[in-house]
Formats: C-alpha cells, sequence, structure tokens
C-alpha cells in the first residue's frame, strides 16, 4: 500500500489497487470518532452509448438507466432492506448519480467491518425483474412529475439542454417518461456487468480507520468473487459544435418571483500548453473571482436590488468544453443578463485581486481537509475528472500564477450562451 502525505494539511493518503483492478483511497483521521465510506463507479447519466463487456458493437441505452439503475441495485434477492441494516447499526445509507459517476455510501462510526462489507457485498449482488422494475418505473415517474414542477431544476435542465445538440448531458439524469418506461432487466444488466467491474469502481474512505486493515478487509471481500477481466470500456464519443441550439426561452411557472438563468458554452481547446486540472482549476477560479459570493458583480446587483440574493454560480466541464451557468431570483433578468456579460466580456485582474482570491482558496482547503465528507467528496472529485488524487492542491494554487491566468482569458470565449426565464404563471 503507498503512503503519501497531503501537502501542509497534516493528513496522509493511503492507496492501493487490488488484483481485480479495484481502486481504494484512505485518509485516516483519528482526532473524530466518524466514518465515512464512499463507493463508486466512473458511470453516470452521459454513458448512454458503449460497447458492453464481452461485445463488440455499440449499442445505445435508455436515457436515465444508471439513476434507474442506482435505485435498484438496493433490491436483494431475499427481500433484505438494506436501509434498515445500516440503520440498525446506527449508520446512514445513500446514493447518488450525477452526469459522471454513482455512488453509495454510508457513514457512522460503529460496526464499521460489517457495514464495509455489506456495501461491497449489495452492491455487487444485483437482482433485477420484470415485477421490480415495473414497480421502479412508477416510482421514478413520480420523481420525474416532482422534477417538473421545481423550478430550479427546470431552470438548470433547461439551460443544459437549449445548449448542446449532440451531448447526452442535455438529458436530465432522471431521463424522461417515455425513456424509463423502456427500460428492461437485459438493460440493466447490460449496464451493470459493463461499467460496475471493479476495475471501473473505487472506494473512497475517511475517518477514524486503521488503513492495514482496512484493506485486508477489502481484499478479502474482493477475493470471494470471480469477475471476467475487462479490457476497457469503450463509450461513444460526440462532436459538439460551439454554439448553443438556442439562444433564449421563457416559459411560465407556479414560482411568486421570476426565475432566470444563462448558460456560457465555453471552448478550452485552445489552451494547448496547460493540464486539464489547470485549465479547471483556472476557469473555476475566474468564475469565482468575477461571478461568485466575494465578487464586485455579486455585491453590486445585490446592493442595486436587481438580484434577491447571491448569484448561484456552478462551473462543469464536458469534453472540451466548461459550462458555467448562474442562476438568480430577479425582477430584472435582462439587467442581470447586460451586467453579467459586460462584466466576463472585458475581464481583467489585478496582482492584489488575485493574491487575495488565492489566500482564500487555501484557507478553504485548509477547513475542507478538517470535515471528512468534503475531504472524501475532494478525493471522488478527482478521481472523476483527473483519474488521480490531487496530492499538492495548496502548493499548486501558490504557484498558480497572474500570467497564466492571463492566458486563460485571452484564449477562452464567453460569445455562445443561452439563456432562461421562468416567468410566474398568469
Amino acid at each position: 500500500m503507498k503512503k503519501t502525505p497531503l501537502y501542509k494539511l497534516d493528513l496522509d493518503l493511503y492507496y492501493e489497487k487490488l488484483d481485480n483492478g479495484l481502486e481504494v483511497y484512505i485518509v485516516p483521521k483519528h482526532n473524530i470518532n466518524d466514518i465515512y465510506v464512499t463507493y463508486s463507479t466512473k458511470y453516470g447519466s452521459i454513458h448512454n452509448e458503449f460497447i458492453p463487456l464481452g461485445e463488440k458493437k455499440m449499442v445505445k441505452v435508455p436515457d436515465g438507466i444508471a439513476h434507474f439503475l442506482e435505485h435498484k441495485v438496493f433490491e436483494q434477492a431475499d427481500g433484505l432492506d438494506v436501509f434498515d441494516f445500516f440503520s440498525q447499526r446506527g449508520s446512514d445509507l445513500n446514493a447518488n448519480t450525477s452526469n459522471f459517476k454513482t455512488t453509495y455510501l454510508f457513514s457512522g462510526p460503529d460496526f464499521y467491518e460489517e457495514n464495509l462489507n455489506f456495501l461491497m457485498d449489495f452492491v455487487q449482488e444485483p437482482y433485477f425483474n420484470d415485477k421490480n422494475i415495473k414497480k421502479e418505473q412508477g416510482i421514478i415517474e413520480q420523481e420525474i412529475n416532482m422534477s417538473n414542477d421545481n423550478p430550479y431544476r427546470k431552470l438548470y435542465e433547461g439551460l443544459y439542454y437549449n445548449s448542446f445538440y449532440k451531448h447526452p448531458i442535455k438529458i436530465p439524469i432522471i431521463g424522461t417518461l417515455k425513456s424509463i418506461n423502456s427500460i428492461n432487466k437485459e438493460h440493466l444488466y447490460q449496464c451493470y456487468h459493463t461499467f460496475y467491474h471493479p476495475s471501473n469502481m473505487f472506494i473512497v474512505i475517511t475517518g477514524n480507520i486503521d488503513p492495514e486493515k482496512t484493506i485486508d478487509i477489502i481484499n478479502k471481500n474482493q477475493n470471494k468473487r470471480k469477475v471476467e477481466p475487462s479490457a476497457g470500456i469503450k463509450i461513444k464519443k460526440y462532436d459538439e459544435p460551439d454554439k448553443v441550439v438556442k439562444k433564449s426561452e421563457i416559459i411560465e411557472m407556479d414560482v411568486t418571483v421570476p426565475k432566470a438563468g444563462i448558460l456560457f458554452k465555453i471552448n478550452f481547446d485552445k489552451l494547448k500548453y496547460l493540464s486539464l486540472k489547470k485549465i479547471s482549476n483556472y476557469i473555476i477560479y475566474l468564475c469565482n473571482l468575477k461571478l461568485g459570493t466575494v465578487s464586485l458583480l455579486n455585491e453590486e446587483l445585490r446592493d442595486e436590488e436587481i438580484v434577491k440574493d447571491n448569484l448561484n454560480i456552478d462551473v462543469s466541464f464536458v469534453d472540451k468544453y466548461a459550462v458555467l451557468s448562474v442562476i438568480a431570483d430577479t425582477d430584472n433578468p435582462k439587467e442581470l443578463f447586460k451586467r453579467i456579460r459586460k462584466t466576463l466580456k472585458s475581464i481583467m485582474i489585478t496582482e492584489e485581486e488575485w493574491s487575495r482570491f488565492k489566500k482564500i482558496i487555501i484557507s478553504n482547503n485548509i477547513r475542507m481537509s478538517d470535515n471528512i465528507f468534503s475531504l472524501n467528496n475532494r478525493i471522488m472529485n478527482d478521481i472523476i475528472k483527473y483519474n488521480e488524487v490531487t496530492i499538492n492542491e495548496l502548493k499548486d494554487v501558490e504557484e498558480y500564477t497572474i500570467e497564466e491566468m492571463n492566458y486563460v482569458i485571452q484564449n477562452i470565449s464567453f460569445e455562445n450562451d443561452t439563456t432562461l426565464i421562468i416567468n410566474p404563471s398568469k
């Protein structure tokens, strides 16, 4: 097992790759009692066209199947309620699906070995049949209908749908009524055996645990199972244009205050000499510096009562694109969009501004290291985005320069955007 100090955080990262390909990341933290375990597959809503394990031809499965599969993995052949199992041992169990991964998780200080073994067992023993699939379709239909009444979700999903032509990130993670009702057990087993292969999965554990003992528990559990070797997963690539599908849209919903969102589709392909990690971080820092809660624009918009609260910004990365979305409650969406575009059109950053912002980033990273949930999530996100864990995050930030930031600014464009306004129903 490899042990690596995490720069300036007084923590160590333990790493081991098992014979079956499963990767394990452990950060012990002995000054607390709690333990947080996440068990993830690099499989999310966007992975709907791929070559299944053991086959040669690419297939397309129904949208929303990753989220559907997450739900069905909890189903046990013996009828055992896995949530009750963890609850009876004083632990919280949950799961979530994103565009890029699916994660099963539990937290709690007691019955750690038993809980860890059971987490791996139930995730690795799928049980699908026509009856429980039909039942789940009804449950997710209700979830889709409820999400259609959520204005913020409608805003966020609408912006993505209006931005992308081909890439499946335009489709809601949960899928559509039509796609969900076309799922069958053959689809589920096909996706499960391809993407839930140990070589496509990883475990992250943070908290009061012994790394050596934990690796021994995981090894013994995994050695009980025989898996076919995987030559890697081939997923369809998409040739996505820079322009957005639709420039603007206005809809009505049962809201009191209008809600507005703008999404920028930013091609960073010109940034040749920077690593993906640096590109990602510089763009995230830039967006937070100019539009985040510490930004001058956010303060001005609140003081002038153009927005009701802070701007809600999100930056994600899809192939060669950074996707920046900005959402707010506002009675004046046109002015909001105008000010955001103006801010991003001629960006200038001073040394003083950059230095102050770096201190905030470093401070946030140090605080993050004290929270086993934030720490675990940071490690998971690094693995999904870069296929490695950032060991020297603080050192990296310290060495980031305004020259490189300006290089990024000069080689990206905020010209391709789409807007969506939700007005109160008349």
